[in-house]
């Protein structure tokens, strides 16, 4: 369920403040019924129409690109830098799942479908996000167990669950390194090897839940298959089932 002014905001014909102007003009008709609160949510299955005009319904989007360095995760950029949705070839409303770095690369979703970027980026779900690190440094078992015991991140205790050392090279003092994180926030992998004193030199995300960039190139996507996009909508009926026990 989104808010009724979002949804219309999201189809391109009006900006979302302007489209809370016309709600409370009255212009604005949910199958047939004049809609005048800003509260109202709708599921975007229903015949909405606008200042006399039916909206168009899009239709539900999901890819997986295989980010290169160099780009930037957003949808259009003040700098005029190229970003992630430049390489999908469609004329939908999509945006990238969560954000990458401008030098990381690896997995990356990205959708006009809502409810399903949300399961994907909630923390509850505990969806796996899995980084390849390579650090300026070799670690020791003692940082490895402090990044799975629990990290302060702007007054937020961010943990590891799980890393492991893949890779040593004493002779150029570096080493890879792989970390699982559920969670998301802002340049959290690299702020989370700082905290423990190494920098990150590159770092490529493997995989996202069930999602890998497995046999893509990088800049290259793919669509996904209706039976995974179905995998996580499940994770929101399996949630459901939770809270009614």
């Amino acid at each position: 369920m989104e808010r009724l002014q979002k949804v219309i905001a999201a189809s391109g014909i009006t900006s979302r403040r302007k489209a809370e102007e016309m709600i409370l003009a009255g212009k604005v008709k949910v199958n047939g019924i004049v809609i005048k609160e800003l509260g109202t949510k709708v599921t975007g299955k229903e015949e909405i129409e606008v200042d006399g005009n039916l909206l168009a319904k899009e239709e539900k989007e999901y890819y997986l690109l295989n980010k290169p360095r160099g780009v930037v995760t957003t949808t259009k950029d003040e700098k005029g830098r190229k970003t992630v949705v430049d390489f999908i070839d469609t004329n939908a409303r999509i945006y990238p799942v969560g954000r990458l770095d401008y030098d990381t690369t690896g997995v990356l979703l990205l959708t006009n479908d809502g409810d399903f970027a949300n399961l994907l980026m909630h923390p509850g779900n505990e969806i796996d996000k899995v980084y390849l690190a390579k650090l300026k440094g070799i670690i020791k078992v003692e940082q490895i167990e402090a990044l799975k015991e629990g990290i302060l991140l702007d007054d937020t205790m961010v943990k590891a669950s799980r890393v492991k050392l893949k890779k040593v090279n004493k002779e150029n003092n570096t080493c890879m390194v792989e970390i699982t994180i559920h969670e998301g926030k802002n340049h959290q992998v690299k702020r989370m090897f700082e905290k423990v004193g190494f920098l990150v030199d590159k770092l490529t995300r493997e995989r996202v839940g069930i999602f890998t960039v497995d046999h893509l190139a990088s800049g290259e996507y793919r669509k996904l298959t209706p039976k995974e996009v179905a995998t996580i909508y499940n994770l929101k009926k399996t949630q459901k089932k939770e809270l009614s026990k």
